[in-house]
């Protein structure tokens, strides 16, 4: 049995037919509006002296704050069954950890999210050289990438729902990116418990995009131990296999039958052992059209939290913490171990300016760049 989170007494239920058979689902009718709430407050300067704010959105069972720094989701508090709330993202508990080592914690990744092969790519006859940031690779928009730069927020309200949008405008060739991009970024909170994340971009010349969502979930509590017992879903039939610099190969590979196969339900743990390096590979979603549609879907059995992801996407990467290595000491003092979290970012291929086969990635003058991840919470029994 499956329950949406709420905290009200007045609930309508309703059947849901699901592959494995029937869900008996709760969704709020009516949410106190008392409890939709949003403010912000000071997370301290940059070494430039700017300031830095933080947002608090909540809707009284579910709370998630978002820095301006990075445009990152720092805190994201969710009940387990019996109703006691815990952080399930890493991260620091100040701005300054943010600003020291920092493996993308909760933020936006862009100008493109994931890698570029050797930092090079070519637009309408113009080859551009992106900064290399990860052995011979472009990771994650470079070495300042969105992770690294003040955006600026503006909270708003709705009638069932709480929001902050982030804003940031791109320099022509920054980390060597052509064209001015200006993007918006826009996290809701609405009274069914889901952490809906919008993008949009316009660009004054032609130039490649690819933004995605990083934080590092444990649903069983920041901090606690590894992830390996959470047992993940994918609706993804097939993978883009990579080569050891973690670049996509340009094959498209089936599943089936292997470690890369979570078409049914299975422990992340269970075949990692056969994945070198573990996972941190780009899964092509089984989609169906154009709007949200469900991803993934990963519970956590010791304290009965689940979350689907919805995406307009048309790939996730699971990444499996394999970096996080100890050396990272994040909120309440927690050093952060191998496998501690997982990451499901909703995105297109890697590497895709590169490989025409794949689904494009460029955005032109006139064009705005537009997509949509909600990431749904619930309880289990």
């Amino acid at each position: 049995m499956i329950n949406l989170l709420c905290n009200q007494p007045h609930v309508r239920w309703s059947l849901l037919i699901a592959g494995c058979g029937l869900i008996l689902l709760s969704a709020c009718q009516q949410q106190d509006q008392n409890t939709m709430k949003i403010t912000s407050t000071p997370f301290g300067a940059l070494p430039s002296g700017e300031l830095v704010s933080l947002y608090t959105l909540t809707n009284g069972v579910v709370t998630v704050k978002v820095s301006e720094y990075g445009a990152a989701v720092t805190e994201l508090w969710v009940p387990d069954r019996q109703g006691n709330s815990a952080d399930i993202v890493l991260g620091f508990d100040s701005l300054q950890g943010y600003l020291g080592k920092n493996p993308y914690f909760g933020c936006t990744a862009g100008r493109y999210a994931n890698r570029i092969a050797k930092g090079t790519f070519i637009l309408d006859g113009n080859s551009y050289l992106l900064t290399v940031n990860d052995g011979v690779n472009h990771l994650h928009g470079g070495l300042k990438g969105f992770d690294k730069v003040l955006w600026k927020g503006e909270p708003n309200r709705g009638n069932d729902s709480v929001a902050v949008t982030l804003r940031y405008v791109s320099a022509h060739l920054e980390e060597g990116y052509p064209g001015t991009l200006t993007v918006a970024v826009t996290y809701t909170l609405n009274a069914a418990n889901r952490l809906k994340i919008s993008y949009t971009a316009t660009t004054d010349a032609p130039t490649i995009v690819n933004l995605t969502h990083h934080s590092y979930f444990n649903l069983a509590g920041a901090g606690s131990g590894d992830a390996l017992n959470h047992r993940m879903q994918l609706r993804a039939s097939k993978y883009t296999p990579v080569d050891a610099t973690l670049i996509p190969t340009g094959k498209i590979e089936p599943v089936a039958g292997g470690p890369m196969d979570f078409t049914t339900p299975a422990l992340i743990g269970a075949g990692i052992g056969s994945v070198a390096g573990g996972y941190d590979h780009n899964w092509i979603l089984d989609r169906k059209g154009t709007g949200l549609e469900l991803a993934a879907r990963v519970d956590d059995s010791s304290s009965g939290r689940a979350m689907e992801v919805w995406t307009t996407e048309p790939a996730i990467q699971f990444y499996s913490g394999n970096f996080l290595d100890g050396s990272i000491k994040g909120k309440g003092g927690k050093v952060y171990q191998k496998h501690f979290a997982f990451c499901l970012e909703p995105q297109h291929y890697p590497d895709s300016p590169n490989r025409p086969e794949f689904p494009p990635t460029v955005l032109r003058p006139g064009e705005t760049y537009t997509t949509q991840t909600e990431y749904r919470f619930s309880t289990t029994e």
